[in-house]
């Protein structure tokens, strides 16, 4: 099987998946695949570079172009089969607001929002009614790139004209306090719990990819708390058609999870969260990528739509 790895791209995200790219190229097992890198530089790349021998793309992209379905579309109509999440899952984990959106209707707890594309008449009554400090960030951003923790009425606009230079909508959420979790799935089965404790204010761009940003370690929590974690991340699995893996983020107060954001093209490097997970229940690197082709390549495991 000849696996294109793709990589780059065109988002802010682009030297995350570039390290997460190479990393995935380094650990695929040459025994059984014949493994390319395919660098995008600019969307047209993926039309001239993508060539027609690919048995199977492996999608390393993150952010704009790569977890927003446009890719997906892309391979879906040249007949490639490619890793992860069809475009519509990914289209709709991308963007914050529909995710928040179908999590709440789903009565799966979520923080507080609202969304806005301008920074004039700003809500600052609704702002005000989450209680200060908000999180202002890009409603289809990642990496937690041009996101700011707002204490103040002062902070709003320039937070908001910060995002709109990266994004076409800033979304303004209620701050949740307690502890970072992230739920690693595989196929819809719940691997171990990853805990998140940064060393700076919040898990920003710098705790995540810097050494020593963050204390991130598999926990076993009590189990009821476990029960609730795991039954979300499936809920989350069924409601948004995944497919093949996807991590979830969550923010647990007072025993609730509540849940952040849908990863479907999570980070893959092996420092990366979800082969920390996969690790903790043997599941080695190497192992971990043919399980995500493997189960790229057959029909989603899904439970039950009726929620």
């Amino acid at each position: 099987m000849k696996v294109a790895v793709i990589m780059g791209g065109i988002s802010s995200e682009r030297e995350v998946s570039l390290n997460s790219g190479n990393e995935v190229f380094n650990g695929l097992d040459r025994n059984k695949y014949d493994v390319v890198k395919i660098i995008i530089d600019k969307t047209e790349d993926i039309f001239t570079k993508l060539t027609n021998d690919i048995d199977f793309a492996f999608i390393a992209l993150h952010g704009k172009f790569g977890e927003d379905g446009c890719i997906q579309s892309i391979l879906h109509a040249k007949g490639i089969p490619y890793s992860g999440c069809g475009p519509l899952s990914s289209g709709m984990c991308m963007d914050k607001n529909i995710t928040k959106k179908i999590l709440k209707n789903s009565n799966i707890p979520t923080a507080k929002w609202f969304v806005t594309n301008s920074c004039e008449n700003i809500d600052y009554d609704k702002i005000e009614s989450f209680k200060y400090p908000v999180f202002i960030k890009p409603n289809s951003g990642g990496s937690s790139v041009a996101t700011f923790c707002v204490r103040s009425k002062e902070e709003v606009k320039p937070a908001i004209e910060k995002v709109l230079e990266v994004d076409e909508y800033a979304i303004i959420e209620e701050y949740i306090s307690g502890g970072e979790y992230t739920s690693f799935v595989l196929n819809n089965e719940v691997y171990p719990t990853i805990s998140i404790k940064a060393n700076s204010e919040f898990f920003d761009y710098t705790a995540k990819y810097n050494d020593n940003g963050a204390l991130e370690e598999v926990v076993y929590l009590e189990e009821n708390l476990q029960n609730k974690i795991n039954e979300i991340s499936q809920i989350c699995w069924d409601i948004f058609y995944c497919k093949a893996y996807v991590r979830i983020d969550m923010i647990i107060h007072d025993g609730v999870p509540y849940v952040l954001e849908l990863n479907t093209l999570p980070g893959l490097t092996k420092a990366s969260l979800i082969p920390k997970s996969a690790a903790a229940k043997g599941l080695g690197f190497s192992d971990l990528l043919d399980k995500i082709i493997e189960y790229s390549l057959t029909p989603s495991k899904v439970a039950s739509l009726n929620y």
